[in-house]
């Protein structure tokens, strides 16, 4: 199994769920199986420093674990280093702090007050938050190239160089990558857009799943540009 690759998509603060994904994968490919997460480790759900801690203590424990930054974290990442809850990409009503983005959530599972006003929850967060989480976020890799698949979590600019694409683009973009139908250089795994289940639409994968929202995560099996998603009673191909 030393040539599968395995992903998983946008976990968004499932602790549980992100047991049940990596305990699939080791039943499926081993101890060390190489597995790339998608980004959105934080936000909604109910547990994001449990996810960061599973992660990074992985990580350093030798895991051939990659995680990529996601549009959530870098939020969270950005609130803890300058206090912006505010991005040009996001509907001019939301904040990070708004319900719909789920940054209080966030800020729960490190034990913060969410009933503070903005600048004292910030200076209980600087208090809350192991400075090895806020490094471990700020360090996260935009994009992994493997195999026959690029790993993003958004998407990326059809048509540009890796080199070209910008952070917004491979954490954020929606319309112009999705809408894309022609063949990239290689099969694109992302997540980022919330989808029923698992697609594959031939030039891309897209494997969040909604657990954001109460639903699946999804974790899947690469090998060459074969997906199967991983289920408790096996693998079960996914296809164009």
């Amino acid at each position: 199994m030393s040539d599968t690759i395995y992903a998983i998509g946008d976990i968004h603060g499932q602790h549980e769920l992100l047991l049940d994904a990596l305990a699939l994968i080791e039943l499926d490919g081993g101890e060390d199986a190489r597995i790339i997460s998608l980004g959105d480790l934080v936000d909604r759900g109910p547990d994001s420093c449990a996810v960061i801690d599973t992660l990074l203590n992985g990580i350093e424990q030798g895991r051939n674990w990659t995680v990529l930054m996601g549009n959530h974290d870098r939020l969270f990442e950005r609130f803890m280093r300058t206090g912006i809850t505010t991005h040009p990409k996001m509907r001019p009503s939301y904040t990070w702090l708004s319900p719909q983005l789920g940054g209080l959530d966030t800020l729960s599972s490190y034990g913060v007050d969410v009933t503070l006003a903005e600048p004292d929850l910030r200076a209980a967060a600087l208090e809350a938050v192991p400075e090895a989480h806020r490094a471990f976020l700020a360090g996260l890799p935009l994009y992994a190239e493997a195999g026959d698949c690029l790993f993003v979590h958004a998407g990326i600019q059809p048509r540009l160089p890796m080199a070209w694409q910008s952070e917004d683009d491979l954490i954020w973009i929606r319309d112009a990558f999705l809408q894309h139908e022609d063949p990239f250089e290689r099969l694109v795994v992302h997540g980022h857009t919330a989808v029923e289940a698992p697609e594959h639409r031939g030039n891309r994968v897209n494997i969040d799943s909604g657990a954001g929202f109460g639903r699946a995560l999804t974790a899947i099996a690469i090998e060459g540009r074969d997906v199967f998603v991983l289920e408790e009673d096996g693998r079960q191909p996914l296809r164009p």
